[in-house]
């Protein structure tokens, strides 16, 4: 059974204010979960609609877990858990910065793809979704384990002081495939909407692009940022 005060607080975490006040936040999916607690991360209630799927998991029937998913279909389990401890920015060769991206399925996929690359952490201004929204940490599939998100006051400062190369991913910089990649540095990405905050442009080394290869009037008009990250990571594993 599902008490009313846990079903409210599931609904509750959907929103970061209350992930903050409770210090906690919602995780589904059997990958996610095996993820989190196997890499020691604590939960607080943990439900499923499996027998023997976890000894701690509350059973509950399906009509149970579609009052509390936060996605159409509700997958077999689903758990609070803790926020986990903020840690200081590591010092990594490659860092990877985030500005202003809302979606949270595409923060997912990009905590993902840092994961796959070896990155460890990704440094993100304050107007950047919350790592933890549900569907964040549905998309990154258990990679928020091992890539830490970093929300700065002032995201150009601090890139500004780890004291390399600062390159900002953009729809009219150099290409990509001409521009000499390298490692030692920091590449930037910004929403589709807005692209990079005019205070972050001002401090880049350099602008890069992705460049379209079709040609004539009819060609998209942008490409999405965890695709674009994921072309970015690719080249600069080459290097």
């Amino acid at each position: 059974m599902i008490s009313i005060k846990d079903r409210k607080l599931i609904f509750q975490l959907s929103k970061k204010k209350y992930r903050v006040q409770n210090k906690l936040f919602v995780a589904e999916g059997e990958k996610t979960i095996e993820e989190l607690i196997s890499n020691g991360w604590k939960y607080e209630m943990l439900f499923s609609t499996k027998k023997n799927l976890y000894p701690d998991a509350r059973p509950i029937k399906l009509s149970q877990m579609k009052q509390i998913t936060h996605f159409k279909t509700p997958s077999p389990i689903l758990g609070v858990f803790n926020l986990p401890q903020s840690k200081r920015i590591m010092s990594e060769s490659t860092t990877i910065a985030i500005d202003g991206i809302s979606d949270p399925g595409n923060l997912g996929t990009i905590i993902r793809l840092c994961d796959w690359f070896g990155l460890s952490q990704i440094l993100c201004s304050n107007e950047t979704v919350d790592c933890y929204n549900p569907k964040a940490i549905q998309a990154s599939m258990g990679s928020i384990v091992r890539v830490r998100c970093h929300y700065l006051d002032n995201l150009g400062d601090s890139l500004k002081s780890l004291k390399k190369p600062i390159f900002g991913a953009s729809l009219n910089g150099k290409s990509i495939y001409k521009y000499r990649l390298v490692k030692n540095a920091t590449y930037i990405f910004g929403s589709e909407s807005h692209g990079i905050s005019k205070d972050i442009l001002k401090n880049l080394n350099c602008e890069l692009t992705i460049p379209h290869f079709r040609t004539g009037k009819l060609k998209p008009d942008s490409l999405n940022v965890a695709n674009s990250l994921a072309i970015f990571l690719s080249e600069l594993s080459r290097v």
